[in-house]
């Protein structure tokens, strides 16, 4: 049992097709004090790309309205685009958006290493990842932010099935290659449930060799569909929070992330009964 509480805050992508506002008024009816955000994508519950000083009081001013704070922020980018263009407007995007968090008043950036799989990187492409790293790494210093690398496969959408392919994220040995190039202010979006979507036979989820690295969490997990997967609640298929949580050192915010919109005020309340069930002790600030 896990003898340390559990400081918990909530996810923003299951409530990406529901109003800013929404996202706290929901937060706070949960309890919760800390709130991640996005930037980017298109969706109605993203922030937009490009915010004037009017907008971004306008934010400070919902945010303070309901005593939640919004540390977290999500940012939608792939490094390992195959086109040198595309890959250098990617990365001039990433880095507004980047200012942007700054001036959102967050303390961390969730980054994507990319979607090309594993077994697809080259030489190239590994060494474009590693400069982006270190120059988005050295915006943030200058910021004062932290980057976090989620774990996430590429994935397929087949029939309503999500297929996850290994990236460098979820890959092993990539990972062992990525952990030792990441500059120092660089760590994990450690998330289990991607990290077994992706290698459903490794059963550590990669947290021996993670687990000094996390500076960031996103609690989910996915159920199988039609020989791929769906996005569920923690405790709604076989990851083991109850036994993973406690070999953790992370003592940051662990952020429900429940992913599938049509239900995500319930999916939340099971994934924070299936928390209380387990014995694992909360708190919210």
């Amino acid at each position: 049992m896990r003898d340390r509480p559990l400081l918990i805050g909530c996810g923003e992508w299951g409530f990406r097709e529901l109003e800013i506002s929404q996202h706290f008024k929901i937060a706070k009816q949960f309890g919760f004090h800390y709130l991640e955000i996005g930037i980017g994508g298109g969706q109605i519950g993203r922030l937009p790309e490009e915010m004037d000083e009017r907008e971004i009081a306008d934010f400070d001013s919902l945010r303070d309205s309901y005593e939640i704070q919004t540390p977290f922020v999500c940012i939608e980018n792939d490094f390992t685009l195959l086109d040198a263009g595309a890959h250098e407007e990617m990365l001039t995007r990433t880095q507004s958006s980047i200012r942007l968090a700054a001036a959102l008043g967050g303390t961390h950036v969730r980054l994507f290493a990319g979607f090309t799989p594993a077994a697809e990187m080259n030489e190239r492409l590994w060494t474009q990842l590693q400069d982006s790293l270190v120059g988005c790494a050295e915006l943030c210093s200058s910021l004062g932010l932290q980057i976090a690398l989620e774990t996430h496969g590429k994935i397929t959408m087949k029939g309503g099935a999500a297929f996850h392919e290994p990236t460098v994220t979820t890959d092993p040995d990539s990972l062992k290659r990525l952990s030792a190039i990441l500059p120092p202010n660089t760590g994990f979006n450690y998330d289990p449930g991607n990290l077994k979507a992706a290698n459903p036979s490794e059963r550590t989820y990669a947290l021996p060799l993670l687990n000094s690295r996390i500076n960031y969490c996103h609690l989910k997990d996915w159920k199988p569909l039609q020989g791929g997967w769906t996005a569920g609640a923690i405790g709604d298929d076989d990851l083991d929070y109850a036994a993973l949580l406690p070999q953790m050192d992370f003592e940051g915010v662990y952020l429900i992330e429940y992913e599938p919109t049509g239900d995500v005020e319930a999916g939340i309340s099971r994934s924070l009964d299936y928390l209380e069930r387990s014995g694992i002790p909360l708190r919210f600030v």
